[in-house]
């Protein structure tokens, strides 16, 4: 993507600010796509120049260090979050964790190793960059809780189905990559009413006209609603 977009805000343009250079380390392939759509049409103010599955994927980069990086807490891989931290911020970086595994052990240990922040995956994007802002030392006041970019001529606000406790639940744990199964264990549920909540979400979602059949679609429509783990 482009910093130089010509469809950033007038008032971004006149301050004369280049975009932050942000890169995101995080092993599943849709979330990252995911969030690189929503961080493109929602944060001019940052540009994703860099966006990796792997530790090692990152830092041969020809684009790193950047500025900012987003590291998801667990991987796959057998580097530590230690190591990962400590590493950015020795080549300049400025470091955020994300993580579904919002523990205090888990906080302390970024915090320890370095990072700025940690955050949960539950929380809605537009948060996320708010605190990517204030951690990069920029000026959220006239951020609020809107895009950047107006809609185009005619456009519609897409409606957002309303979801139950448990189709709420439900999404956020499918969305985050894990399998049902996955899903009913960490609600407590059986398979069978795991599976449920996700046929009615989808039902849902194709009522207001904005259908999810596919895993990628549903991830889509949470991270455009604000439920992207």
């Amino acid at each position: 993507m482009s910093s130089a977009d010509p469809g950033m805000p007038a008032t971004q343009v006149a301050a004369g600010h280049a975009p932050i250079r942000l890169a995101i380390l995080d092993d599943h392939e849709v979330l990252l796509d995911t969030l690189g759509s929503w961080i493109s049409t929602n944060a001019p103010d940052f540009d994703l120049v860099l966006s990796a599955q792997t530790w090692l994927e990152l830092v041969h980069s020809d684009q790193f260090p950047t500025e900012l990086v987003f590291l998801d807490f667990q991987l796959r891989e057998s580097v530590s979050i230690e190591a990962r931290v400590r590493t950015c911020r020795a080549a300049g970086a400025k470091v955020i964790v994300l993580s579904s595994l919002d523990t205090r052990e888990a906080r302390e240990r970024a915090k320890a190793a370095g990072a700025s922040d940690f955050l949960s995956k539950s929380l809605p994007m537009r948060e996320v960059m708010d605190t990517a802002r204030r951690v990069m030392g920029m000026n959220i006041a006239d951020h609020g809780q809107r895009d950047w970019r107006p809609l185009p001529a005619g456009a519609v606000i897409q409606a957002r189905p309303k979801l139950s406790r448990g189709e709420e639940d439900a999404l956020r744990l499918y969305v985050s990559g894990l399998s049902t199964n996955e899903v009913a264990e960490n609600m407590s549920v059986q398979y069978e009413t795991a599976k449920t909540y996700l046929r009615r979400v989808r039902e849902k979602y194709a009522k207001v006209n904005r259908p999810a059949s596919k895993k990628a679609d549903l991830i889509r429509r949470a991270a455009e609603d604000g439920y992207l783990e």
